[in-house]
């Protein structure tokens, strides 16, 4: 795989998955736009970490659930390169609890932050790659989008929503030779998995047939995968990233 001379945005990349996103494409030559929201630290450190590895990068703190931050997000970017050639939607939030417990605002914040920012960042990112005629839009769901999961409804909600809508955008822009593909990891070992209780992670364990959390590299090379040249016959897909977690429960 090949992304010199491509630009890419990877939303919610200061840490976890989208942190090792945003490493990897930098790794096969991309030129990366790191975001998050809140402490630009975090960026600063992953930019770092391409400049040592001799990429290029730049980092930019947006609210991506904000239309007026995703147009500055986008403008900013076209003003340092002139365009934009691969969208990484990984932005996420967890607000866990039982649906008759879940109040209005953890099910709108999850909503905006996990979906919405998924059609702003697509929809803006869109008008530039239209007159590329080239484009990749790699949007991060969740198996909880697939099989649904207790005490997640406005996550699985949100990431089911992905789905449906990357489906559908793959439709709309296939013929301006732009794809669009989503990935559905399972239990990735990062800062959210290690906060369970040990118990939990070893019954979750139980249920993948590996037997073992995947690392956010797994996500990370599948992405990479996704915005290449190679994989510009595959668009609409759903690859699941679980340790066969999904084809154990379907």
């Amino acid at each position: 795989m090949n992304l010199s001379n491509k630009i890419a945005i990877v939303t919610g990349s200061g840490r976890g998955i989208g942190r090792a996103i945003a490493l990897k494409l930098a790794e096969v030559g991309a030129t990366v736009v790191v975001n998050d929201i809140g402490d630009v630290q975090p960026l600063e450190a992953v930019a770092q970490e391409i400049g040592a590895m001799g990429g290029q990068s730049l980092p930019i703190l947006a609210d991506v659930s904000s239309s007026s931050d995703v147009a500055r997000l986008v403008e900013e970017t076209i003003a340092a390169y002139g365009r934009i050639d691969i969208l990484v939607n990984n932005a996420g939030i967890a607000r866990d609890q039982l649906l008759l417990r879940m109040s209005e605002e953890d099910w709108d914040r999850v909503l905006n932050v996990n979906l919405k920012s998924v059609f702003l960042c697509t929809r803006a990112v869109l008008r530039h790659m239209v007159k590329q005629r080239w484009g990749r839009i790699i949007s991060i769901a969740s198996i909880v989008g697939i099989v649904g999961n207790p005490g997640q409804a406005n996550y699985a909600s949100a990431k089911a929503g992905i789905i449906g809508f990357t489906r559908t955008v793959a439709k709309e822009v296939a013929s301006r030779g732009i794809t669009a593909n989503a990935i559905a990891p399972g239990f990735i070992d990062t800062d959210m998995t290690q906060r369970l209780k040990e118990e939990w992670k070893q019954e979750l364990k139980r249920q993948i047939p590996l037997g073992y959390f995947g690392s956010p590299r797994d996500v990370a090379e599948a992405v990479a995968f996704l915005a290449s040249e190679e994989a510009g016959y595959i668009t609409g897909q759903v690859l699941n990233i679980d340790g066969g977690m999904a084809a154990s429960w379907l």
